[in-house]
């Protein structure tokens, strides 16, 4: 498969490109400071150099143009609530509508166990406005009529992962996820239709990948 990832540089993106490569697909790392176009290039990935932020649904249609599939591991890094608005909410949504005009059927957002109705901080806490612009973006996939899979990792740790699972998750239980682990599951469901249409809420367990998704 011909994948591009969007937060080329980010530290699940870094983890998940070199998995891609081992397994034999072509991979393009999207980042936005050409500075970081080096470290891209040691996973093995070819790294392109484009703000997803500024670019418009056209110019994203472009860059996607021949790919077949996209994985969406970018955001705002808790910047101001308007670049949350504009990373985590609109340029992800520009880039699923841009997915659709380039004919890329597969799409595998990295979102959170917390991008829930059910799961919201009140309304006065910081992260509101990211868990707000995650939800909205997550919404906007699954209206789509893309190849979609949305995962709702736990609270993110750098801890190394054997690739297991716990599928029975929430973030009411407060359910960590290391992001090696979360490349491992963006991996695996790329070019598993089991995973087609679905969110999945995970942390670390004792459950393989695999039989995790088996049971779906």
């Amino acid at each position: 498969m011909r994948i591009t990832i969007v937060g080329g540089h980010g530290k699940i993106a870094l983890l998940l490109a070199p998995l891609l490569v081992e397994a034999g697909h072509e991979v393009t790392s999207v980042v936005r400071n050409p500075d970081h176009a080096a470290d891209v290039e040691e996973t093995g990935a070819t790294a392109l150099v484009s703000s997803v932020e500024d670019a418009d649904t056209d110019a994203l249609t472009e860059l996607l143009s021949g790919q077949d599939a996209v994985v969406w591991s970018a955001g705002a890094g808790g910047g101001s609530p308007e670049r949350t608005d504009a990373v985590d909410r609109d340029a992800a949504i520009r880039s699923m509508d841009a997915a659709v005009a380039a004919g890329v059927s597969r799409y595998v957002m990295v979102s959170f166990s917390g991008a829930s109705a059910d799961h919201l901080v009140p309304e006065d806490d910081p992260f509101r406005r990211y868990q707000d612009a995650k939800i909205a973006a997550d919404e906007h996939l699954r209206s789509t009529e893309l190849d979609w899979t949305v995962l709702g990792p736990g609270a993110l740790t750098t801890d190394p992962s054997d690739g297991r699972v716990n599928p029975d998750a929430s973030s009411r239980d407060g359910d960590e996820s290391p992001r090696e682990l979360v490349a491992h599951v963006a991996a695996a469901v790329l070019a598993d239709n089991r995973a087609s249409r679905k969110t999945l809420v995970f942390g670390a367990g004792e459950v393989p990948i695999d039989a995790w998704l088996g049971n779906l």
